[in-house]
């Protein structure tokens, strides 16, 4: 059950990163707090821990994404795709979910919001940042 719940939070943590993507994009002020009750109606702990996270870790999660993207930056993604590795990323690295379980669940987020292209990139670089992990 607690595996399914987080699977559906996942789904919410990625629409409110996209939604701070556009924003940002866009020049437009948001409050993040503001956002996540926008999408969320209960307050989590996980849905905060992961949205603090990727704002707090943002310039390390993209050098990490385009480090192992080739010839491709994360900026030329979508906001949905870029959401979706950006969580997948901060999962990985900074919490202690098993690398296996986050790599799966950005995998599931793609095929369900992305296409196939984009499906295939979020596992090459989730996995080979996970090997890299494993290396050091």
């Amino acid at each position: 059950m607690e595996q399914k719940t987080r699977s559906e939070l996942r789904k919410k943590i990625m629409t409110i990163l996209y939604q701070i993507n556009v924003y940002k994009k866009n020049k437009v002020k948001y409050d993040v707090d503001s956002i996540i009750k926008e999408v969320l109606d209960v307050d989590n702990e996980f849905v905060k821990e992961c949205v603090y996270g990727v704002q707090t870790y943002l310039n390390e999660i993209e050098a990490l994404a385009n480090k192992h993207m080739k010839n491709w930056t994360i900026d030329r993604l979508g906001n949905t795709d870029q959401a979706i590795i950006q969580l997948g990323i901060y999962e990985l690295i900074y919490t202690d979910t098993p690398d296996v379980v986050c790599i799966n669940e950005a995998v599931e987020l793609a095929k369900i919001y992305s296409d196939d292209a984009v499906k295939k990139m979020v596992n090459a670089i989730l996995d080979s940042i996970a090997k890299e992990k494993e290396n050091e």
